[in-house]
């Protein structure tokens, strides 16, 4: 068994939810900068927006099944050793990055900074899934349980902001940026309970054409591969790039550049 090898289509569907963020992004920019007006609170884009998010989210539940399947396949020779400290230290790293997403935003966008963005939640999400990463039927039960949780806490506003992080939000909340642990986990879940049952003990346990080597496979598994470096650099870019087409003007975009 190759523990190495890549599942393509795992790749080719992050590569297209990496390239539907990107797409929305910038759409959004269009629109919180006051170059076009678009409605991206309701209808198709609210609708495109979230169906990105559940994707990239639900792939992070089945690759951590993936990651831990093949890490107790070589070290099926230490089985009492755990192997929590490794996704204790990758959960903190990506927790890290979204602080400093946090401390750019408040820079640069002081009245809608990021609280608690996609990085934070997927950083605690790493961590919080640990126990449940061999579950299959549990985390099914847990992710519907979740995301209807979620689903009920937005009806609820409470006078202060310590709960963010879990779904309840103060009245009048605003952030260009908001994935709490509800309903948000529901999704990793379901995806660990996919992830256990279609790529059980590290192999797939369907049939699929060998597709790996096409054009259009190779190009969405570059993108999927490299998702955190493009999340990371695709907000800059996309602005430098607004700019230099004359759609933004720094100097009113961020009062930093009036200075």
């Amino acid at each position: 068994m190759d523990l190495n090898k890549r599942f393509w289509e795992i790749d080719v569907l992050r590569g297209l939810a990496i390239l539907m963020m990107v797409t929305y992004h910038l759409i959004f920019d269009l629109n919180y900068f006051g170059a076009y007006y678009l409605n991206i609170s309701w209808g198709f884009l609210w609708f495109f927006a979230r169906t990105t998010a559940f994707i990239f989210l639900f792939l992070v539940g089945v690759s951590l099944t993936l990651s831990h399947s093949r890490a107790e396949l070589k070290n099926k020779d230490h089985k009492k050793m755990s192997l929590f400290p490794k996704y204790l230290k990758r959960g903190l790293e990506i927790f890290a990055l979204g602080l400093l997403i946090t401390l750019g935003t408040w820079i640069f966008i002081p009245q809608d900074f990021i609280v608690f963005g996609v990085l934070h939640f997927i950083g605690i999400a790493i961590i919080l899934e640990y126990p449940f990463l061999n579950r299959k039927y549990l985390n099914l039960i847990l992710g519907i349980i979740f995301i209807m949780a979620g689903f009920i806490l937005t009806f609820f506003t409470v006078p202060y902001p310590w709960l963010l992080w879990l779904g309840v939000k103060p009245a009048g909340f605003i952030t260009v940026d908001y994935f709490p642990l509800l309903p948000w986990l529901g999704v990793v879940s379901i995806g660990l309970f996919t992830g256990n049952i279609l790529y059980k003990d590290y192999k797939r346990q369907y049939k699929l054409p060998d597709l790996s080597q096409n054009i259009l496979t190779q190009i969405f598994s570059f993108l999927g591969r490299h998702s955190l470096l493009i999340y990371l650099l695709h907000q800059p870019v996309l602005i430098v790039i607004l700019y230099l087409l004359g759609v933004l003007d720094l100097g009113n975009l961020f009062p930093l550049f009036n200075l």
